[in-house]
């Protein structure tokens, strides 16, 4: 059996069969000239080496089915991964009661079946909530660990192949909790949330709650003004004045670590206004301040490394804390690439984040809408909409480094995936260090950009 981790953490646990079932649907459907090779059967034992051999192979595999648009994207391969994880987890389909937060600490309880998948459950919220259908889109679910001051420390973006209840649940600590979130970075498509009572209600919750976390930065005279609008209930004019402050619109990150502008400098890092922004404290103590504009990122890759969970006898029993680094390569000047690293737990979140700034911008330029970057109903059955196909990815490298083009652009869903042998390992860490994201925004970068 193989546990199979997606974004650090363990999703589920699958047997060699069940991959091999998966792999025959695939291409049942698909054709055999678009799904990659499969590991082949053995007649025989397999020895130590060819377990471990084998393991990277279904690592691979997997790998390259996710990445593959068509095949990553489809319900076969997603509908898998969310019946091994029910299984795996051994949670029963039946109905449960899940607790959703809002950003004013509200909570909305729902009834789903615990085989709901991301989609069901964000829809279940909305009609709860009486959001129009046209506005489900622009919000999504987030997996968050609650502080004690009583913020939230993002974890990620729940995705299509999980089970939100499954998820939460497998977790076994009520600090993790499921969050609504408005799901876009430009901040123009307020207008479109605002036009309807109940959207209004959630991006007005949602601001408050930024600026009493200390997430948009606000002054004394913009603190009155704003008290004074939210006495007369200006809830519009209210989202006016913060959209005109700094920080408005970002995800603010846990404090980490940077190689920025030296190794081991302490940073805060926010994501917004398609950049990184970088809170940096030197080791002189000083705090300076930078942004990194995602145009100016050619790409960056997540890495990972997952500990054994049978690891050799020194190491410390149920220790399975997963280290994360983002890095990405910047263009420092005109002629001068640099890579810069961020090592945090929050690192897959801030790729997702990085991964979406791109796609929004792609949409732009393509003179696409973001109304249509979301799905919609067809025969009461959820469908993708077509226009999330527009930004195309060019074929998969198979060794992708720094120094070749085109880089492969690789889905976020699935930033860093490892298979890990329960058995015959020979390794306690699992570095997948080839998740390159190619970043087709960086294309466009003109002299006026620099």
């Amino acid at each position: 059996a193989y546990n199979i981790h997606v974004n650090g953490v363990l999703h589920c646990r699958v047997r060699y069969s069940q991959l091999l079932g998966l792999h025959e649907q695939l291409r049942k459907e698909y054709g055999a000239n678009v799904v990659p090779a499969f590991p082949p059967k053995k007649i025989f034992t397999l020895t130590p080496a060819e377990v471990e051999q084998r393991r990277e192979q279904l690592e691979k595999y997997m790998q390259a089915v996710r990445q593959d648009q068509t095949l990553g994207g489809s319900e076969t391969f997603n509908s898998f991964l969310r019946k091994a994880q029910q299984e795996t987890q051994q949670i029963p389909t039946e109905e449960v009661v899940l607790e959703v937060l809002l950003s004013n600490g509200q909570k909305v309880k729902v009834t789903i079946l615990t085989s709901d998948q991301t989609e069901d459950v964000l829809e279940a919220v909305a009609s709860k909530l009486d959001l129009p259908d046209d506005l489900v889109g622009y919000f999504s679910l987030f997996l968050v660990r609650e502080t004690k001051d009583g913020a939230f420390s993002f974890v990620r973006k729940l995705q299509e192949f999980e089970l939100p209840y499954v998820s939460v649940t497998s977790l076994h600590n009520s600090e993790f909790r499921i969050i609504l979130r408005k799901s876009y970075w430009d901040s123009s498509y307020d207008d479109d949330v605002m036009e309807h009572r109940v959207g209004l209600n959630l991006l007005y919750a949602q601001t408050v709650s930024d600026i009493e976390h200390g997430w948009i930065l606000v002054n004394k005279e913009q603190h009155r003004q704003l008290k004074s609008l939210q006495e007369k209930v200006s809830k519009k004019e209210f989202i006016r004045l913060a959209q005109t402050l700094k920080y408005y619109g970002y995800l603010k990150f846990d404090p980490c670590v940077t190689d920025f502008p030296e190794k081991g400098c302490h940073v805060v890092v926010s994501a917004g206004n398609n950049e990184l922004n970088f809170q940096v404290r030197l080791p002189s103590d000083q705090i300076k301040e930078g942004s990194f504009k995602v145009t100016r990122m050619r790409c960056w890759r997540v890495t990972s490394s997952v500990p054994m969970s049978n690891g050799p006898s020194g190491s410390s029993p149920g220790k399975s804390e997963v280290k994360l680094e983002l890095a990405f390569e910047y263009l420092m000047s005109k002629d001068r690439l640099q890579w810069v690293t961020i090592t945090s737990p929050q690192a897959i979140m801030l790729s997702i984040c990085l991964q979406s700034m791109v796609d929004e911008l792609m949409v732009k330029k393509s003179g696409g809408s973001i109304r249509k970057m979301f799905r919609r109903r067809v025969n009461g059955a959820l469908r993708r909409s077509d226009s999330q196909q527009a930004v195309k990815s060019p074929p998969l490298l198979d060794s992708p480094d720094a120094s070749r083009e085109p880089m492969a652009k690789l889905s976020s869903k699935l930033t860093s995936v490892s298979l890990r042998g329960i058995s015959h390992s020979s390794s306690t860490n699992d570095v997948g260090a080839n998740d390159f994201h190619g970043n087709y925004a960086f294309e466009g970068i003109g002299d006026e950009d620099l």
